[in-house]
C-alpha cells in the first residue's frame, strides 16, 4: 500500500506546484537591492523592474536595503519565503567575493539562493590624471618598481572590484601598490583628479566624461575584451598580463527552493526585457554595461568560476576585512 500512497503524494505535489506557478504572479513582487538608491544596481533594478511589471501585470517594487557590504539585503532574500515574491538584484561582491573576504557570512550563496539570470557585466578602466607623467601601464609598473609602496590608488572599499583589480595588477607585475579605500567612487575620483592619488581603476561609464574632457588618461581596461565605449583602449591581457580579468556582473536571484515554473517564467520575462531598445539604451549605451541574459544554469557556472578565482586572489594577497 505504501508505494501507491507515495506515488499519489508525488502526483499531488507536482499538480499543486504546477498549479501554483500557473497562477503566478497574483500580487506585487518585491526586488531587494542591497545598496543605496541611485547606484548602478539600483538603476538596473528600476529599469528591468518596470518592464517586468508591464509583462507580469503586477507592481514590481524596488526596495533598497544597503549595509554590511551588500550582505544585509542579500541575507534578507536568502531567508525569505521561496514563493517568487521576494527577489534579489545584486552585483558580484556579496555572492562571489564576500564569502572569501569575511570570516563569517550570514548566508550561503549557493545553498540559499537560486540564480535566475545574469543581467549585465561591466569592467574597469585604469586611469591616471592627464597631467601625470604616467602615460601607459608600462610607465606605471616601472614607477611602482622604482618606488615600492609609493604609488597610491583609490577604490570603493576593501574587496571592491577596483581594489581587487589593483591587487591583481600588483601580483602579476611583482609590484607593491598603496591601496586607499574610500566610501564611494566619487570621493576617490575627486582625489585622483586633485593629484592625491597616482591612478585608479574606475568604472568605464563614470570615467568616460572625464576622459572626453581630457581630465583623465586611459591606460588599459580590466576585462577579457575591449570596452565597447572605449574601443581604442587595450586590455591588460593584450598588454602582456595574460588572463587578467576583473569584471563585475549584476544578476537576479530568488530564494532557494523557489518553484521551477516560477523561475522559468521570471527568466523568460527578464530576457525579453533585456532585449527591448530602451533597456539596451539605458544599460548598455548609457550605463557602460554589456547585456547578458543567460540561463540559470549558465549563470550558476559563472558564479562558481568567479568564486574560485576571487578566492584564490584574496588568499594569495592576504586580503581581510577586520
Amino acid at each position: 500500500m505504501q508505494r501507491p500512497i507515495r506515488l499519489f503524494a508525488l502526483t499531488l505535489l507536482a499538480w499543486s506546484t504546477n498549479s501554483f506557478s500557473q497562477t503566478y504572479p497574483s500580487k506585487p513582487i518585491r526586488v531587494i537591492v542591497p545598496y543605496v538608491a541611485g547606484g548602478a544596481a539600483d538603476i538596473t533594478a528600476r529599469t528591468v523592474g518596470q518592464k517586468l511589471s508591464e509583462s507580469l501585470g503586477v507592481p514590481v517594487v524596488i526596495e533598497n536595503r544597503g549595509g554590511a557590504n551588500g550582505m544585509l539585503g542579500t541575507n534578507a532574500v536568502a531567508k525569505a519565503a521561496p514563493d517568487g515574491y521576494t527577489l534579489l538584484l545584486v552585483a558580484s561582491g556579496p555572492i562571489v567575493v564576500n564569502p572569501s573576504l569575511y570570516s563569517k557570512v550570514p548566508y550561503d550563496p549557493v545553498k540559499d539562493l537560486q540564480p535566475i539570470s545574469q543581467l549585465t557585466t561591466y569592467q574597469y578602466v585604469l586611469v591616471v590624471p592627464s597631467s601625470s607623467p604616467i602615460t601607459s601601464v608600462k610607465d606605471l609598473v616601472a614607477q611602482a618598481k622604482a618606488k615600492p609602496g609609493q604609488l597610491s590608488y583609490g577604490s570603493t572599499g576593501i574587496g571592491g572590484g577596483n581594489h581587487l583589480a589593483g591587487e591583481l595588477l600588483g601580483f602579476m607585475s611583482g609590484t607593491r601598490l598603496n591601496h586607499i579605500p574610500y566610501k564611494g567612487s566619487a570621493a576617490a575620483l575627486a582625489d585622483l583628479l586633485g593629484g592625491q592619488l597616482s591612478f585608479m581603476f574606475d568604472t568605464v561609464v563614470t570615467s568616460v566624461p572625464q576622459l572626453r574632457a581630457n581630465k583623465l588618461r586611459a591606460c588599459a581596461v580590466t576585462g577579457p575584451r575591449r570596452a565597447p565605449v572605449l574601443p581604442e583602449v587595450r586590455t591588460l591581457d593584450e598588454l602582456g598580463y595574460k588572463g587578467f580579468d576583473i569584471t563585475q556582473w549584476q544578476g537576479i536571484f530568488a530564494p532557494a527552493r523557489t518553484d521551477r515554473g516560477i523561475i522559468a517564467r521570471l527568466h523568460q520575462e527578464i530576457v525579453a526585457a533585456l532585449k527591448q531598445p530602451d533597456v539596451v539604451e539605458r544599460l548598455e549605451k548609457q550605463g557602460g554595461n554589456e547585456i547578458v541574459g543567460n540561463t540559470p544554469d549558465q549563470f550558476a557556472k559563472v558564479i562558481e568560476a568567479d568564486a574560485a578565482r576571487y578566492s584564490r586572489l584574496i588568499k594569495d594577497r592576504g586580503i581581510k576585512v577586520e
